[in-house]
C-alpha cells in the first residue's frame, strides 16, 4: 500500500521544484532566525540568494553532531520556544546529548512519514502493531506510535524489554506487525524457542526493524524464525527519528521521504558530493522542519543512492541498506571493516548463532589484533573437540577471504555474549583505551 500516492509517486521533475521551493524557504528562515546558521553561512561566504538551484546546496556548509552538542539545548531553535510541542534527545553516551525539538507541524510531518513507513511493510488500519521500540526521549517508540495512529491501526505500546510478556501479548492480542531492533527480534525468537513458544503459529506477518545496521542474512534469519516479511526502516534523532526512509514489498533499497528530507552522498574525507551509485557518507537537509531544522547534516552513515521507478509504484530516490558508519568503521591494519560485513559472512556459516563480539587490541609488536567471539549452536558445543576446531578454522578462513585480514576466532557457548533489548553492542576497541 502507498499511503500518500500524491507525494510518494510524484513525477521526479515536479518533486525537484517542490524541494527547491522548500529549500529556499528554509534557508531564508534559518539565515534570519538562527544566529548559528547565519554565522556559519557568512563564514563560508554564502547566503540564501546564492542558492539558485538544487545543485547549489553543495555551496552550503555542513552541520555536524559536534555543532548540535555545542549549541545544546536550544541554539538551533528556529521558532519561538512557546511553539515547541515535544522534545527528543539522543542518549548522550558519547557526550552532550543532541536535541530535536518539534512544533505541532513537525509532529504531523513525523506522523505522515511513519505512516508511509508502516504502509511500506503492508500495514493498514486493520493491523495490530506491537511496538517494542523504547518510549521516551529515544525517538523510536513514539515515532512508530504516531505513524500507527495516523494509519488508523491498533497500536500496542509495549516499549522495550520484558520479553516473556512481549510474547504473551503477541499471542493473546494477535499482533500482526512487530517493530523493534533486529537484534531484539532475534533475541525474542530465541527466548520463545527456549520457552516452547511457536512464534510461527502466531498472527505476525511483517516486521519493521531499524535503529542499528543489519545484514541481508540477518533478515533471512528473522524471516525464517518468525515466518514473516522483515523490512528495514531508517531514521535518526537529529533529523526526525524513524520515518526518514523505508523498504517496500520489493525489498530493493529504502525509499527516502525526499519531500521532507533532501539527501546527498559525499566523500567523507573531502566533502565532495558524489554521483548516484557511489558509496559514501549520507547527508540530509530537513526541508520542512520548523523546530530544529538542519542544513546538510552529516549522518556518518555509509550508503549510496539510486533512482528508478520501483515496482511498488513509488518514484522517490532510494538508499541502499547501510554498510555501517564512518565513526564505527574499524580500520584494522589499513583495511576498512564494518561489523555488518562480519555479520553477513557469519550468518552463512552453519553451526553458529547470530551473536558475536569483535574485540580489537594492540599486540606486543604494536600491530592490530582482532578476536572474533562467536556463539556456537547448543547442539554443536557439546561435540567433540575436532568438530569445533574444524568450525573455528572455517570461520577464520571465511573471514580472511571476505575481509582481507586475519581474525582470531574464539568459539563460545550459547548465551555467553551479552544480549540487548536495544542496539546490540558488537565492538570493543581497546586500542584507544
Amino acid at each position: 500500500m502507498i499511503f500518500n500516492p500524491e507525494y510518494e509517486s510524484m513525477d521526479p521533475a515536479v518533486r525537484e521544484k517542490l524541494q527547491f521551493a522548500r529549500l529556499k524557504n528554509l534557508l531564508d528562515k534559518v539565515y534570519r532566525d538562527v544566529p548559528f546558521y547565519k554565522k556559519k553561512m557568512d563564514q563560508a561566504g554564502v547566503s540564501p540568494k546564492d542558492i539558485t538551484c538544487l545543485a547549489d546546496i553543495a555551496k552550503l556548509p555542513f552541520t555536524t553532531k559536534d555543532d548540535l552538542r555545542e549549541t545544546f539545548p536550544y541554539g538551533l531553535l528556529a521558532c519561538p520556544e512557546a511553539e515547541i510541542e515535544e522534545i527528543h534527545m539522543s542518549s548522550g553516551t558519547t557526550g552532550v546529548p543532541v536535541v530535536d525539538a518539534y512544533t505541532r507541524k513537525d509532529v504531523e510531518t513525523w506522523e505522515e512519514a511513519m505512516a508511509r513507513t508502516l504502509a511500506g511493510a503492508g500495514a493498514t488500519r486493520n493491523d495490530t502493531v506491537q511496538n517494542c521500540y523504547g518510549y521516551g526521549l529515544f525517538t523510536g517508540g513514539l515515532g512508530v506510535h504516531y505513524g500507527a495512529k495516523r494509519l488508523g491501526a491498533n497500536i500496542i505500546p509495549m516499549s522495550s524489554g520484558n520479553t516473556q510478556k512481549q510474547l504473551m501479548v503477541m499471542k493473546a492480542f494477535g499482533s500482526t506487525i512487530l517493530t523493534c531492533t533486529p537484534s531484539y527480534a532475534l533475541y525474542m525468537a530465541e527466548e520463545a524457542a527456549e520457552s516452547g513458544i511457536d512464534v510461527k503459529a502466531m498472527k505476525l506477518r511483517a516486521g519493521c526493524f531499524g535503529a542499528e545496521p543489519w545484514s541481508e542474512n540477518m533478515r533471512k534469519e528473522i524471516e525464517a524464525k518468525y515466518g514473516i516479511d522483515a523490512y528495514d526502516i531508517y531514521g535518526l534523532t537529529e533529523i526526525t527519528g524513524p520515518g526518514v526512509a523505508f523498504e517496500c514489498e520489493a525489498k530493493d533499497g529504502l525509499h527516502i521521504n525526499e519531500d521532507f528530507f533532501y539527501p546527498e552522498i559525499i566523500d567523507p574525507v573531502t566533502g565532495k558530493v558524489l554521483p548516484d551509485g557511489e558509496k559514501g557518507e549520507l547527508v540530509f537537509t530537513t526541508l520542512v522542519k520548523e523546530g530544529t531544522p538542519l542544513i546538510r547534516y552529516r549522518t556518518r552513515d555509509v550508503t549510496f543512492l539510486w533512482r528508478d521507478i520501483c515496482s511498488c509504484g513509488r518514484t522517490t530516490v532510494k538508499m541502499n541498506r547501510l554498510f555501517g558508519r564512518t565513526d564505527d568503521m574499524l580500520i584494522i591494519r589499513g583495511v576498512n571493516v564494518f561489523p555488518s560485513q562480519i555479520e553477513h559472512a557469519l550468518i552463512e556459516i552453519e553451526g553458529t548463532d547470530p551473536h558475536y563480539l569483535i574485540i580489537v587490541d594492540r599486540g606486543p609488536s604494536h600491530l592490530d589484533e582482532v578476536e572474533l567471539q562467536v556463539e556456537v549452536k547448543k547442539e554443536l558445543f557439546g561435540d567433540e573437540t575436532k568438530s569445533l576446531e574444524a568450525l573455528r578454522a572455517r570461520i577464520e578462513n571465511v573471514m580472511k577471504s571476505k575481509l582481507g585480514i586475519a581474525l582470531k576466532v574464539k568459539l563460545v557457548e550459547p548465551k555467553t555474549i551479552e544480549r540487548s533489548i536495544g542496539k546490540a553492542k558488537r565492538v570493543i576497541d581497546r586500542r584507544t583505551l
